[in-house]
């Protein structure tokens, strides 16, 4: 089973009397564990993908599951708990917090997920070297 599939997503949205068709009938299945680019010129709904595939905006049509879970039929409330439960971003301007150190960012997510902070502290290093950042740990 993929640990994301979407089939037929769409999401179009109006500027002024003009509706803009963002994505039309996009379909891909996304495997765990591995890496996937998203690619394509600017304006090609990049971004828009990936907002709803992290579960930040909602499709106007289709289907997107995560796993089993059919995501489209998720309230707010639930939306979010996947979110921080499941889903993890970088966002282009990072959205860092800068009174924080790198490994504190890191462990903020973790704290709203319920782990203590020792814990909390081990697995944001751990996930700083899988990324290859543990040289900014200092």
């Amino acid at each position: 089973m993929p640990a994301a599939r979407i089939e037929n997503l769409e999401r179009h949205y109006s500027i002024g009397d003009t509706i803009v068709r963002s994505l039309d009938g996009v379909s891909a299945e996304f495997g765990a564990g591995g890496f996937q680019a998203i690619t394509g010129p600017s304006g090609s709904g990049k971004s828009t993908l990936l907002n709803i595939l992290g579960c930040l905006d909602r499709p106007t049509g289709g289907k997107y599951w995560i796993g089993d879970l059919d995501v489209g039929n998720l309230d707010d409330d639930k939306l979010s708990a996947i979110r921080g439960a499941r889903i993890g971003f970088v966002f282009q301007s990072f959205n860092l917090i800068p009174q924080l150190s790198i490994v504190e960012n890191v462990e903020v997510p973790l704290f709203y997920q319920g782990w203590r902070p020792k814990g909390s502290r081990a697995r944001a290093v751990k996930l700083l070297a899988r990324v290859g950042l543990e040289h900014r740990l200092g």
